[in-house]
This record gives structure tokens, sequence and C-alpha cells, in this order.
């Protein structure tokens, strides 16, 4: 499988896209106007505890406070790693935090929609292979390393490196990057992260809160750090001066990496090599076209994000049930890929076309299970549910593509419909009524839409007449240019 990396910069917002065997997969925009800040650390000030949902609302400079739930406050117990005497207790918040209490904290999730920042008092230092957890003092391990001899070196390795810092207090998790990374690798990260957490603290004791103590990388240097594996051919970035504080970054931290970094001077747009522009216009797009002739339907909420699948114009070639069970194994990797490529989150419900065959729900859900294991984000799939649902959640750490990207029509209020010309010329008649009962006129101008306008001259011309009889007053139209069709006045005269 090929893997291309196109990183497009402008000064007002970075766009990354990934590419596997020429289709885009994943992309990421940050906006400089509007920075994601999911890693930053902060020191907060406590604006008000809420016993009642056993979390706190904590100032941290942004506009909304931001939030921190009981079960993410981690205390001294904790810290020394002793297990509570119930696990699944979540401790009264009342007695962790307190109105007017400084507080350090890093961003787990990024401001989405109205709800404000989600916070932890964990901190976590990413680097290239490893996480640094001050205070605490175990070593984890990504299970997508799956080779247990692999897992037991590199864990001996980090586990070897920390016994040789006694002085530094801390944990790590062993990151998916670090498969085959040598011990001089491991050893610099290390190196790298106890420098990093030094000056942290340092600018912590300093700060006054809030305030702003860590900001975590630019997206062209995480894209670098996160995203580029052994399998990436090629890291094509558009701008020179970004391309040279790459390559100081791949020098310093990820040397294997030098020559598959690459300035792109093109005249050619950059997203234009294949199409990535066009496929980002189809994910805003409520419909997802399948080869075959089928399709998907894709409705994100505020709860949760349904998938609909349809056999469209495919009508297959042997029978039905062969028709559904090739519609839904081709709906399950087109699935995967728009999770990843408009960075759905939360709760997830996909409506699988009803399959008879228990062997055909078994193929489509491991299909299903087998594509989602390329994803960087965390996921967890159920089976097929007796309604014939997949139910499974994806982890939520940003907005998701389309709310970057877009804002609720201020038309339709997000609805996604708009009332019909028929209806507010019904709502229009009601209105006229209850006008003429309140007040006293010698007639009335109905302001409408074009659309509007033209149904009560046309269409409902009779009623407009039956409705002049009733109330013995003439009424009279005028098309309003820049009124949307749910929008109308009646104006007495």
């Amino acid at each position: 499988m090929s893997e291309e990396i196109l990183i497009n910069v402008t000064p007002v917002e970075t766009r990354v896209a990934l590419v596997e065997n020429g289709m885009l997969q994943e992309a990421y925009i940050e906006r400089t106007s509007r920075k994601g800040i999911v890693g930053n650390i902060y020191k907060g000030k406590v604006v008000r505890v809420l016993p009642g949902m056993e979390a706190a609302f904590v100032d941290i400079g942004l506009e909304r406070a931001a939030f921190i739930h009981a079960s993410d406050v981690v205390t001294s117990q904790q810290l020394a790693g002793e297990a509570p005497e119930t696990p699944k207790a979540v401790p009264d918040i009342r007695t962790l935090l307190r109105e007017g209490q400084s507080l350090v904290v890093q961003v787990t999730k990024d401001p989405i929609g109205t709800k404000g920042a989600r916070l932890t008092t964990q901190l976590s230092i990413p680097s290239r292979y490893l996480v640094f957890m001050p205070g605490v003092s175990h070593v984890g391990i990504s299970q997508r390393i799956e080779d247990e001899n692999e897992r037991a070196r590199l864990k001996n390795l980090v586990e070897e490196g920390a016994a040789a810092e006694p002085d530094i207090s801390g944990g790590y998790i062993i990151r998916t990057a670090a498969e085959a990374a040598s011990e001089d690798d491991l050893i610099g990260d290390m190196t790298y992260l106890h420098r990093l957490n030094q000056s942290i603290q340092e600018r912590i004791g300093r700060s006054e809160a809030p305030s702003v103590v860590y900001q975590d990388l630019p997206l062209f240097i995480r894209t670098i750090r996160d995203l580029i594996r052994p399998q990436t051919e090629k890291v094509r970035i558009d701008s020179r001066e970004s391309h040279q504080r790459v390559m100081e970054f791949v020098e310093e931290f990820v040397t294997e990496f030098s020559d598959k970094v690459e300035y792109y001077p093109g005249e050619r747009p950059i997203f234009d090599l294949y199409s990535v522009e066009d496929e980002i216009q189809k994910a805003l797009s409520r419909k997802v076209q399948l080869k075959s002739g089928g399709y998907v339907i894709i409705d994100q909420t505020e709860a949760m994000t349904t998938i609909d699948i349809n056999t469209g114009a495919f009508v297959g070639h042997r029978n039905l049930e062969e028709t559904i069970f090739k519609t839904n194994l081709e709906a399950a990797r087109a699935i995967s890929r728009q999770l990843r490529l408009r960075n759905l989150g939360g709760i997830i419900i996909i409506d699988f076309i009803d399959m008879e065959d228990s062997e055909h729900q078994r193929q489509v859900h491991r299909m299903l299970e087998k594509m989602l294991e390329r994803d960087h984000a965390k996921t967890k799939i159920t089976g097929v549910s007796e309604l014939g649902l997949v139910e499974m959640t994806r982890k939520r750490t940003t907005e998701s593509l389309g709310q970057i990207l877009c804002e609720p029509c201020p038309i339709c209020d997000g609805r996604g419909f708009l009332k019909t010309s028929e209806t507010v010329c019904y709502e229009v008649f009601r209105e006229i009524l209850r006008v003429n009962r309140a007040y006293d006129a010698e007639s009335y101008l109905v302001m409408a839409s074009q659309s509007v306008v033209d149904r009560l001259l046309d269409e409902e011309s009779d009623n407009v007449a039956d409705l002049e009889t009733f109330i013995s007053k003439t009424i009279r139209f005028q098309v309003e240019p820049f009124y949307s069709q749910e929008q109308y006045d009646v104006v007495l005269l």
C-alpha cells in the first residue's frame, strides 16, 4: 500500500491530506484564527464547582470556561499507583476542587459546538516514540504493537532508561511508531521529554492563572511526529519556510525519514495532485455514492451520527440476498474511509441492509473491523443487533470536517429542509385571520418571497378570494426578493 502526505501551508491556514493508493483518506485543517488546543497545558482557575454533575468549570483564558469531570482529576493516591477501594467510585468533586483554586490542566477535547473544552489534570507530553506522564510510575505500550517479543523488548528498554534517571518522576506510554525503534532512539526521546517537562514545570511556577504554559506543535510538524510511518513514500510541502522547519525537526528526531520529505514548488496546487479538493467537497455531502450503484447516507447530529445503506441503482446478478451482501460489503469499506475523512466521532449507528444469512452478517462485520484497523482514532464496535444495526464509538477530540468548514444554514436553521410554499401560504391565511380579529384595518399587504407570492396568486387564488369575502377586506401582495421562503409579514393598511 502506497502512502503519501501532502501539506498545504498558507498564512491563514494549514491543511494536511493523507493519501493511500491515490485516494484521500484523512484531512486535517488548522486555521490561524482558530487553532486546535488539544494537548495544550494551562494554568487555570476553578470558577464553579458542580456537585450535582461531579464536575467543575475552569477558566483557562478562553471565551467559554472549560469542563473537568471528577474522574479526570488525578489524586495523590492515583499518582502513587494505589488502587482505590472501589475502582468505579468517583470521588466527591468538592473534596478535590474548590472555587478560586489554581489548577494545572491539559486539554483532551477541543470546544465542540456549544460545549467547552474538556480537561484533565493528568498531563501527558508526546514525542515521536513516547508519551511522558509526570508523576506516574507505570510504563504502558500501544495495543497496535502486536508482536509479544517486540512489546517486551521496548518495555524493557524504557524501564531501564527510566531506572537510569531516578531523580525524574514519571511514567511512559510507548507509541505505535516505536515499533522496531533502537535503544538510542528511545533514550533520545526520553532525554528530550525530560528537558521539555522541566521547562514546563518552570513555566508553571512563574505563571499566573489563567494562562497557557505549553502549546503543542503546529499542524505541519505534528504531522511528521504522528503520521509519518515506514510505509510513507513521500511527504510533500508547498511552503519553503515550513519545509525548512520540518527538515530541522526531522534531522533532530526522525533522521531515517529525511529522504522522504521534499519541497513541492509546482505551479499546480498541491491538493490538485490527487483531486483532494474534490474529495473534501464530496465529504461535506450527506450522500456517498458507491461504485456498484448503491449509496450511503450519513447524518451527523449532536447526539450521534447515523449511517444508512441503500442498494440504489445496483440490481445485482444472482439473487436479492447476494445483491444485499455485496452492497453491504462495499458500504463497510466506504464507511470506514468516510469516518476517517470526515473525522466523525462519538456514537455512530450503522443501519446495514437486512441480511438473513448469518455468515453474510459475520463477513460484513469482519470487513468493517478490518478496515477500521487503519484508523488512527480509537474505535469500539459491537456485533449486529437484533434490529440489524451495528453500534460503534470513535474517539472524538476535535471538530469534524463539516463543523470546521461549515455553519448551520441561516435559512433552515440547520434543519436541512424548508417549509413548502403551500405550508407558508396557509400560515399567511391564519395570520390574516388572527390580525383581523385583533385590529381594525381597511386592507392588508402580504410581503413574502417570490415562490409564496406566486402560489398565492395562482394555485391559492380561489382561497384568497374566499378569505377576502369572509373578512370583507382586500388583500394585496408584494414580493420581497431578500425574504427566505419561510419569511413573510402581514402589514395593516
